[in-house]
């Protein structure tokens, strides 16, 4: 089984990205489900219906969020209508959505894809996440109640996310981050079998600042003060996203790899057995 997340998408770069190289890489990859963070793609705040739309009728399967989940008023009462679409499980039950759900995919495999908000150095602060994912787990293992588990861990601290990897090592098919808009290098199996990939970075324009435009957040460095709104940059994007290849017996990764395409970055695809 061959599953791709693409990191944080933002603003029109981010979504152009996504529209232009998913249908492509699903064929070229012989992808099984393609999963995206979508909670930048409204002009770096939020995601809309209509955004949601584009994704799906591209090839994306599940869209996750973040912080931004709610940003733009609508999400508020249009999530409970796309069951694609998740919010962080560890969020306020009482908010409209989920952060957790079985994912039927081509061949008949179910995917479960859960969605976490870290803790440290947040806007706010959410449910313990480790508590959360382990209150999840207990209904579901690997090969046997579903065949792959993809955890999306939201946060800006490095170490907590390593910290998650390890964790739910040999529990989960891959911990992936998102949230820091930069891709990281250290995409890993680890010791009882799970993938790991400290940060997918961002689907965007990669001549900006994590996706703004560098000509607005300059000046904000400089003097500590920001005349402009914050806008995103909206030359060409490069999709970055992780990659895993799954034993489908087993559920643990066979192979995980960084997966860039489009824009400024450096390609790389990765080899498929």
């Amino acid at each position: 089984m061959k599953i791709i997340f693409c990191g944080d998408v933002v603003g029109r770069a981010g979504r152009s990205a996504i529209i232009k190289h998913v249908p492509e890489l699903r064929e070229k990859l012989e992808l099984d489900c393609v999963v995206v963070c979508g909670e930048n793609a409204a002009s770096g705040f939020g995601i809309t219906r209509k955004i949601c739309d584009s994704f799906l009728e591209a090839g994306v399967d599940v869209i996750t969020t973040g912080d931004h989940a709610f940003d733009q008023k609508e999400t508020v009462y249009f999530i409970k209508d796309y069951k694609q679409l998740l919010r962080p499980a560890n969020l306020p039950a009482r908010l409209p959505g989920t952060g957790a759900r079985v994912f039927n995919i081509k061949g008949g495999k179910k995917v479960l894809v859960i969605q976490l908000l870290a803790q440290l150095f947040m806007k706010f602060t959410a449910d313990c996440p480790f508590e959360c994912v382990d209150k999840i787990l207990k209904d579901y293992k690997l090969g046997k109640d579903v065949d792959a588990i993809i955890v999306d861990f939201h946060g800006e601290a490095t170490s907590e996310r390593m910290a998650m990897g390890h964790h739910l090592d040999g529990r989960v098919s891959l911990v992936t981050g998102s949230h820091t808009h930069v891709p990281t290098a250290d995409m890993q199996i680890l010791p009882k079998g799970t993938a790991y990939h400290t940060d997918a970075g961002m689907c965007g324009d990669y001549d900006s600042v994590i996706g703004f435009d560098k000509n607005i957040s300059i000046p904000g460095f400089l003097t500590k003060v920001r005349f402009e709104r914050n806008a995103t940059a909206n030359g060409e994007g490069t999709l970055c996203a992780t990659f895993v290849e799954i034993n489908e017996k087993t559920g643990l990764a066979i192979s995980v790899d960084a997966l860039r395409v489009g824009g400024r970055l450096k390609e790389n695809l990765p080899e498929i057995a």
